[in-house]
């Protein structure tokens, strides 16, 4: 499905406007043309970032798909940790969308007709799930993620884990509560990666600039790497993100288990959408301050 290159770019900086072009230099955007984007941010919740994307990553990655020409940028999301209105008011994303031109959609309101529904199949989704089908039918799917832990049962939340808003919690008409079901469920981290098994991804922005080492996803204990990462490659990003993590003190599984033992990212592997080990992986630092944080993290991967 994916690219799985594995290639994934990183540059230390905390320049969001400079920064996010930067990475996107690498990335092929002239074939957005006349074409509709679906974008799927971080609005879990209406906390600062980084439980939430920050507002000025938003608007350097809604700039660049403005400039390459996409026909419709739609901004759709379900926050876990309120209502989706409310959340996207309180953070500025309706205001940003009147600057900029983009569609923000709240899937708290969208109907029935509005999702596609995947079966259990070899899931571990005892219902099967559905999508919201803004993301099914896009020409290009693009995401931004954040950098944190998570304390109700994903141990960390980075570009799989925040594929989990793009799924309904019920879908209307129906009484069946499916976020009741992810989060009860013994099998949540794989159930997390199984969501992105269907469903292409073109790229996705990980803003590292500040992390959760604990607590997450909407409040923790506040680290600094100064760092911004992009790749096509989302189990790539995801794996590089949890080695971030590991290097600035997180506890618990994620310091306890190797990078691809860790049940997102082990589960990702045997459904095959990205990389499937370390050694897949192509870190490309963009300057020269990331270029020390580059190697830890290939040091890390190698172990």
């Amino acid at each position: 499905m994916a690219d799985s290159s594995g290639e994934v770019f990183i540059i230390k900086t905390n320049d969001r406007k400079t920064g996010v072009p930067a990475l996107l230099k690498h990335f092929d955007l002239t074939g957005y043309k006349g074409l509709q984007v679906a974008l799927k941010a971080n609005f879990n919740s209406a906390d600062p970032f980084p439980a939430s994307t920050h507002i000025d990553t938003l608007r350097a990655i809604v700039k660049e798909l403005n400039d390459a020409e996409a026909k419709q940028v739609t901004l759709a999301e379900r926050s876990g940790m309120g209502n989706t209105e409310h959340v996207l008011e309180q953070m500025g994303v309706y205001a940003l969308s009147r600057e900029l031109g983009f569609e923000p959609v709240a899937l708290d309101n969208v109907d029935k007709d509005g999702w596609v529904k995947f079966e259990r199949g070899e899931t571990h989704w005892l219902r099967g799930f559905y999508l919201a089908k803004v993301f099914h039918d896009a020409d290009r799917i693009v995401q931004t993620c954040c950098l944190k832990t998570h304390r109700f049962g994903g141990h960390f939340t980075l570009s799989m884990k925040n594929s989990v808003g793009m799924v309904a919690k019920k879908v209307p008409g129906g009484m069946y509560d499916y976020m009741w079901e992810l989060h009860g469920s013994p099998f949540q981290r794989q159930m997390i990666a199984e969501i992105n098994n269907h469903y292409n991804l073109d790229f996705v922005i990980m803003d590292g600039i500040k992390a959760f080492i604990s607590g997450g996803p909407d409040k923790g204990t506040l680290v600094e790497p100064n760092l911004l990462l992009a790749s096509k490659d989302r189990v790539a990003l995801d794996a590089v993100g949890t080695t971030i993590l590991k290097m600035y003190g997180a506890q618990g599984k994620i310091a306890d288990e190797k990078v691809f033992e860790q049940d997102q990212l082990k589960r990702a592997a045997q459904l095959g959408f990205g990389v499937k080990s370390a050694k897949e992986i192509k870190i490309t630092s963009l300057n020269d301050e990331s270029r020390i944080e580059s190697e830890k993290i290939k040091q890390i991967l190698r172990t």
